[in-house]
């Protein structure tokens, strides 16, 4: 399924934000702003190709458009990416949610399915959703 798409690390981490961001059919500005900073200030970045973002979002998306391409998709992120930066991508992806101050609906069912298909505890997800609300509360 898709075994002609490879994805580095980075783009794998890449690919989810732009999937979490995409999962409500509204990309919206402060996710966008949320993914671009991921990228420019994280340490797992560090090395990071920014010329892979239009690769990166033409793969998410084309697969996106597919049946079965959430799935297609899933499986190239669990191939390009170490199990320990599953975490690392679901506290990213939570941060994208939450961008725009509130996680409902699509984005709070892709966040299921993201946290689902990485295989993580549910003690530590709780605790990754909390700290990315905590990180995005607005007086």
């Amino acid at each position: 399924m898709n075994n002609d798409v490879t994805l580095t690390a980075e783009d794998a981490l890449v690919a989810l934000m732009i999937t979490v961001s995409a999962a409500d059919s509204d990309i919206r500005t402060a996710e966008l702003i949320k993914i671009s900073n991921a990228i420019n200030m994280l340490p797992v970045f560090a090395a990071y190709d920014e010329e892979h973002l239009p690769r990166v979002s033409k793969t998410v998306f084309d697969l996106l458009d597919k049946e079965d391409g959430l799935e297609a998709l899933f499986d190239i992120i669990r191939a390009s990416l170490p199990e320990k930066l599953f975490e690392t991508a679901y506290a990213l992806s939570c941060d994208v949610a939450a961008a725009d101050g509130r996680i409902a609906g699509a984005e709070a069912r892709m966040l299921e399915e993201i946290r689902e298909e990485l295989n993580l505890d549910r003690l530590h997800a709780a605790a990754i959703e909390r700290g990315s609300r905590a990180r995005h509360m607005t007086l």
